[in-house]
C-alpha cells in the first residue's frame, strides 16, 4: 500500500482536498531535503579537521538540532493536512534530486565551501515551495517562511568563514560540492 492510499480522508478545515494534496507533495519534498540536510550537517560535524575544527564543529550542532526540528514540524504539517509523512532513508534517496554530499574528512573551510552550495540549493527549493503555497495554504507558507529565516541565517554563518573583507565569496561560481570545497580551501582545481 503506498502513502497516497494510506492518507487520511480529511484535511484541515478551510483547505480544499486537492489543495491539501498539492501542499503535502511540496512538503514531502521539503521533508526529504531537511532530513538529508541534518544528516549532512552531522557528517560534516564528524569529519571536519584543521585549525578551525572546534569553531565549525560547535557551530554545526545547533544547526543540526534546528533542522531536525524543522523536519519534525514539516512532517507534522503533512499529517495535519491528511498526508502521510515519509522519512525513511530509502525514500529520501529515491526522491533526491540533488547530489549526495561527497566531501569526506576535510579542512573546516573546505566543508564550509561545500555547505554553502548545499544551503543555496535547499534555500532556493524552499523559496519555490513557499511561493507555491501562496494561494494554497498560508499556514504552511508561514511555516516555510520561518524555516527560511533560520536556513538563511545558517548560510550566513557559513559564508562568514568564506567571505573576504571586500565581500567576495571564495565559493563564487562553484557548481559542484567538491569544486566549492576546493575553492574555499584554496586548493587548485583538478580535472
Amino acid at each position: 500500500m503506498n502513502a497516497q492510499q494510506q492518507a487520511a480522508p480529511y484535511t484541515v478545515p478551510g483547505v480544499e482536498a486537492g489543495d491539501a494534496r498539492k501542499v503535502v507533495d511540496l512538503l514531502q519534498e521539503r521533508l526529504h531535503a531537511l532530513n538529508d540536510l541534518h544528516l549532512t550537517l552531522k557528517h560534516v560535524h564528524w569529519n571536519v579537521v584543521g585549525p578551525h575544527f572546534i569553531a565549525v564543529h560547535e557551530m554545526l550542532d545547533p544547526q543540526v538540532d534546528a533542522v531536525r526540528e524543522m523536519a519534525d514540524t514539516t512532517a507534522e504539517r503533512i499529517a495535519a493536512l491528511g498526508g502521510v509523512p515519509v522519512g525513511t532513508p530509502g525514500a529520501i534517496v529515491a526522491a533526491r534530486t540533488w547530489d549526495d554530499y561527497d566531501v569526506g574528512r576535510a579542512d573546516a573551510v573546505a566543508h564550509l565551501g561545500a555547505l554553502d552550495l548545499v544551503y543555496t540549493g535547499l534555500i532556493e527549493d524552499h523559496r519555490r515551495a513557499m511561493k507555491a503555497t501562496d494561494e494554497l495554504d498560508l499556514v504552511t507558507q508561514d511555516m516555510l517562511i520561518g524555516q527560511l529565516a533560520r536556513l538563511e541565517q545558517f548560510q550566513w554563518f557559513v559564508r562568514a568563514h568564506l567571505e573576504s573583507g571586500g565581500g567576495r565569496l571564495s565559493t563564487a561560481g562553484a557548481h559542484t560540492l567538491r569544486e566549492a570545497a576546493g575553492r574555499a580551501s584554496g586548493e587548485p582545481e583538478t580535472a
